[in-house]
């Protein structure tokens, strides 16, 4: 049978020394071997569950970390070299901790996609995710049923966990969790733990298997934020209501626009669990943007983790006050405070008068949270194109770095209306613009 790529034989004889074909055996060609191995690469990456993780690897990682201070950059350097000695050869548990923006979440993705590289299996899952896909199975019409989902968690070659702790805590919960990590903690089976939550603060039974010095290795890569600096001020109070709960689906849209709402309500409680890098949400007034991002907010708040929501035109208000004698903060705190919070939302970005004033400020707070990698959700009622086109290039070329941002164009009309029909929807983003298909 012959080949398609390199139209020869699929299967070949080798040569001997003399140079006449041995047709005592027989290989694979070339072609068919390198497609065997591309296929086995593929299917680990799809039982990896890693999805849009996989762009977290070891080569774009800082191995100091994003913290400025030195005593986190040493504890990170530490963790770093652990993981990748971790990820070449896994052996016992590794514990991850530390607040969110840490880094905890990239270090376990890079194990993984590791592993992928090596033509070896691993499985990525986060606590609440395990729980929903434990509840799922239970339906008759799950893909996979109960006993055989939760075989192959309890049994995967090499099992990273995240988001401990951010689970509901219900006996149910707490049942199913100590089944899997007594298992495998019995069975010694590598596992990777990620959680925010002090290990000390962990339920009695949990917190001795992670912290085993037999089997485990515990790295906290950050104290935490205090986060009494992080909460709604007064004029938040209609953000402060806008939850993911209460984010209901709309009756006035045409299916390909509740589909790509659907998406960004996906997006955005993803990015809630798991804040890494930039979103960016792009659409008219009203379409529900604002709500996405104060919902990020509010999460981040329900599990005790700091985050900031900042509109733009009215913060570089408040950075020009900032400036007043009578003023109860320093400029330079304010400033400060916004440009390092460990996860930001820019709300109404585009909004802003253009001064230079305005774009120094702007840039230098875009500038260090870009080059820090810190969280940033920004939205914006302006379109891909205007924003290549009307934002400063040293902003916007920032704004949608595929290797830093998920930009995402809702096309829902504003609900305060009675338009069915909708918007015309934002240029495609260059890189990575997620539409509902």
């Amino acid at each position: 049978m012959e080949c398609p790529v390199c139209k020869g034989a699929r299967v070949v004889h080798p040569r001997l020394p003399s140079g006449q074909p041995d047709y005592s055996r027989a290989v694979a060609c070339r072609c068919v071997k390198t497609g065997q191995a591309d296929g086995r690469k593929s299917r680990l990456k799809q039982y990896s569950n890693l999805g849009s993780l996989s762009r977290f690897t070891f080569e774009n990682l800082m191995p100091e970390g994003r913290s400025s201070n030195k005593r986190s950059q040493e504890r990170f350097a530490r963790a770093h070299q652990a993981v990748r000695a971790f990820a070449t050869e896994p052996k016992g548990w590794l514990v991850l901790g530390g607040p969110s923006g840490s880094g905890k979440t990239h270090l376990a993705a890079a194990i993984v996609n590791e592993r992928i590289r090596q033509g070896l299996p691993a499985f990525y899952i986060t606590a609440p995710d395990l729980l929903d896909r434990i509840r799922a199975s239970f339906n008759p019409d799950s893909e996979m049923p109960y006993d055989e989902f939760f075989e192959q968690v309890r049994s995967a070659p090499l099992l990273v966990l995240d988001d401990l702790g951010v689970q509901s805590g219900t006996p149910w919960a707490k049942e199913k969790l100590d089944q899997l990590l007594t298992s495998r903690f019995n069975n010694e089976l590598p596992t990777v733990i990620v959680t925010s939550t002090p290990v000390e603060k962990m339920d009695d039974r949990l917190r001795t298997r992670l912290t085993d010095p037999r089997l485990s290795q515990v790295f906290v890569l950050e104290e935490d934020s205090p986060t009494s600096a992080y909460a709604w001020g007064p004029e938040f109070e209609l953000q402060k209501n806008m939850t993911f709960i209460n984010y209901k689906r709309r009756n006035d849209l045409s299916i390909e626009q509740q589909d790509n709402m659907d998406a960004a309500y996906r997006l955005a409680f993803d990015f809630a669990k798991n804040p890494e890098g930039w979103l960016v949400f792009m659409g008219e007034t009203g379409c529900g943007k604002t709500h996405l991002a104060a919902a990020i907010v509010n999460f981040r708040y329900e599990i005790g983790k700091p985050a900031m929501f900042v509109v733009v035109p009215d913060f570089l208000d408040h950075l020009r006050s900032a400036f007043s004698p009578d003023s109860k903060i320093s400029y330079d705190q304010f400033f400060e405070s916004v440009k390092t919070a460990p996860l930001l939302v820019l709300d109404d970005f585009g909004e802003q008068s253009t001064n230079p004033w305005v774009k120094e400020k702007l840039f230098q707070l875009i500038n260090y949270r870009y080059n820090s990698r810190l969280p940033t959700v920004i939205t914006t009622r302006l379109s891909l194109d205007e924003i290549m086109a009307e934002v400063d290039g040293s902003i916007s070329s920032r704004l949608v770095d595929r290797k830093v941002s998920v930009t995402f164009a809702i096309i829902a009309p504003d609900f305060r209306t009675d338009r069915k029909g909708g918007q015309k929807r934002a240029a495609p983003a260059r890189g990575k613009t997620y539409r509902s298909r």
